[in-house]
C-alpha cells in the first residue's frame, strides 16, 4: 500500500507551507529519511524527509504552490503499485474540504464575478490591509486561488504604473462565521508568514511580573506602519540587466529591517576593542577534548557565554520597550544569526543562561548546522531576548549591526587579528577584535551600553 507524504505541522503556529522544491520526480527511487522535497516560509527553508522507501509515485502539489498542514504532497510505494489518489488527489480532496469552511465566512470572487476560491490567512490580512478587490486579480495557484505572489505582483503591477489600488470592502469574516472556523483559516492569526516577532505580542506576563509589582502586563498596542519616504522607481525599458525574484526570507528581512532602523529604534552603538589572548590560549588547550565530544569550540561560543554574563548584569539589555514600561526577560534567548544561500537567519539558543562553555559551543554547532542546510524548524527561530552576529567570519573589521525586533541590543563581532598594542609601557603583539553592541536609546542609555561591554570585555579578557 502506498504511503503518503503529508504537509507537516512545523512549529505551533505553522499550518501552512510553499513547496519550493521537489528533490525527486515521479518515478525516481527514494530512502526512508532522504530529503524529498523542500518547504518554505518567510522564516525558515526547510527539508522533508521521505516516510518511507520506494518509487515516488505520484506528485499532488506542484513547486511553488501553498497548502495547509495535513495536505497530501506525494504518495511513495513499489513501481507497479497505483496511488490512491490516481484520478483525485486527496491532496486536492483536502483543499477543497477546507475551502468550504472557509468560503462560508470569507468574500470570494472569480475573475470578472465573485471570488469563490479558497484565501488563506496571509492572502486575507494583505487583502483588508490594502482594500483590495479579489475580483481584479488574476489567480496561478490550484483551480484558479489568489496566492500571496499574486496579491503581490498585483500590488507592484500598480505600483509601477502609478494606478490607485481599487477599493473594496475589507475582507472580514462576521464574527459568528469567524467562531465556527477552525483557527488557522482566521485571518490574522496563526499565520505561517507572519513576521518573526510581532509588535503587538504580549509579553509572557503569566510568567514574568511587571517588574516590582504583582500586576501582569497588558498588550502592547501595534505602531502604525509608517508611509514609504521614496517610492519605488520603476526599472527603465529596455535597460540591461536582469531582475531576481524575491525570496520569501529576503521580503521578510528588508521589511523586518526598515522597521526596526526607521520605524521603531533609535540605534546607537558603541565600539570596545577586546584582546582576545585568554581565550585563544584556553581554545588551544581544550579543543580537542571538545572535539572528542564531537563539539567543534569556535569563538562564537565564548562571545556567547560572555554576552549572557554582561546581560544577566545589565538585565536592562534583555528587555522589551512597551508604552506601558520596559519589560525585563527573566531567561537569556540568544539569537546567532548564521548566513545562508539567500539571506540571514537568527536561529535562537534558549535558556541559554542553564549553559556552560560546552553547551553553548555544542547549541552553536547544531542550530547553525542545520540552519545551512535547511533542517531548521520556524519555531528554533522565533523567541529570541538577544543577538549575537560574528561578520568578523568573512573578513569584517567593524559593524554597526539593525536590532532584531522587539530585542533592545545586538551585539556585533569583527574578525580577530593580530595588533600592535602598547601595554605596560612596552609594545606588544596581541591578537585582538572589535567588538560592537548596537541598542535601543529609548531602554538604554551609553552608561548601561558601556556597563554591558565592560563585563564583556573583562570576562573575555580574564578567560580562565
Amino acid at each position: 500500500m502506498p504511503t503518503k507524504v503529508i504537509m507537516p505541522q512545523l512549529g505551533e503556529s505553522v499550518v501552512e507551507g510553499t513547496v519550493s522544491r521537489w528533490l525527486k520526480r515521479e518515478g525516481d527511487t527514494i530512502q526512508e529519511y532522504e530529503p524529498l522535497l523542500e518547504v518554505s516560509t518567510d522564516k525558515v527553508d526547510t527539508e522533508v524527509p521521505a516516510p518511507a522507501s520506494g518509487v515516488l509515485l505520484k506528485i499532488y502539489v506542484p513547486e511553488g504552490q501553498t497548502v495547509e498542514r495535513g495536505v497530501l504532497l506525494a504518495e511513495i510505494g513499489q513501481a507497479d503499485e497505483t496511488p490512491d489518489g490516481e484520478g483525485e488527489p486527496a491532496g486536492t480532496r483536502h483543499v477543497v474540504s477546507l475551502q468550504s469552511e472557509s468560503t462560508q465566512s470569507q468574500p470570494a470572487a472569480t475573475n470578472g464575478g465573485s471570488y469563490t476560491g479558497h484565501v488563506t490567512p496571509v492572502v486575507a490580512r494583505m487583502v483588508a490591509e490594502h482594500h483590495l478587490d479579489l475580483s481584479q486579480i488574476k489567480g496561478t495557484g490550484r483551480d484558479g486561488r489568489v496566492t500571496k505572489k499574486d496579491v503581490e505582483a498585483y500590488l507592484a503591477a500598480q505600483e509601477n504604473a502609478n494606478v490607485g489600488v481599487r477599493h473594496a470592502v475589507p475582507l472580514q469574516p462576521s464574527p459568528e462565521a469567524e467562531t465556527e472556523l477552525p483557527p488557522w483559516e482566521r485571518p490574522g492569526s496563526g499565520d505561517l508568514f507572519k513576521p518573526t516577532v510581532e509588535y503587538g505580542e504580549t509579553p509572557p506576563s503569566s510568567a514574568f511580573p511587571v517588574h516590582g509589582e504583582g500586576e501582569k502586563r497588558p498588550a502592547v498596542q501595534p505602531p502604525q506602519p509608517a508611509q514609504r519616504v521614496h517610492p519605488v522607481e520603476p526599472i527603465p525599458q529596455g535597460a540591461p540587466g536582469e531582475l531576481v525574484p524575491l525570496s520569501a526570507i529576503r521580503r521578510a528581512i528588508a521589511e523586518h529591517m526598515v522597521r526596526s532602523k526607521l520605524h521603531t529604534s533609535p540605534h546607537v552603538t558603541t565600539v570596545f576593542e577586546v584582546d582576545m589572548s585568554a581565550v585563544m590560549a584556553h581554545r588551544q588547550a581544550n579543543k580537542d577534548a571538545f572535539a572528542r565530544q564531537g563539539v567543534n569550540l569556535t569563538f562564537t561560543a565564548y562571545f556567547a557565554a560572555a554576552a549572557v554574563k554582561a546581560l544577566q548584569a545589565n538585565p536592562y539589555l534583555n528587555a522589551q520597550w512597551t508604552d506601558e514600561g520596559i519589560y525585563l526577560h527573566h531567561a537569556v534567548h540568544l539569537g546567532i544569526a548564521v548566513a545562508i544561500a539567500d539571506g540571514l537567519i537568527v536561529p535562537v539558543i534558549k535558556n541559554a543562561q542553564e549553559l556552560n562553555l560546552l553547551g553553548l559551543a555544542r547549541a552553536v554547532n547544531d542550530l547553525s548546522t542545520r540552519a545551512r542546510n535547511k533542517q531548521l524548524k520556524p519555531d528554533e527561530v522565533q523567541g529570541g531576548t538577544f543577538t549575537i552576529t560574528n561578520h568578523g567570519v568573512s573578513g569584517s573589521l567593524l559593524a554597526t549591526p539593525i536590532i532584531n525586533q522587539p530585542q533592545v541590543g545586538i551585539l556585533g563581532v569583527g574578525i580577530v587579528e593580530k595588533r600592535v598594542k602598547v601595554i605596560n609601557d612596552a609594545i606588544a603583539i596581541r591578537p585582538c577584535c572589535y567588538v560592537t553592541l548596537t541598542f535601543d536609546h529609548r531602554v538604554a542609555d551609553g552608561a548601561v551600553g558601556d556597563a554591558f561591554m565592560q563585563t564583556l570585555k573583562q570576562t573575555l579578557e580574564g578567560w580562565t
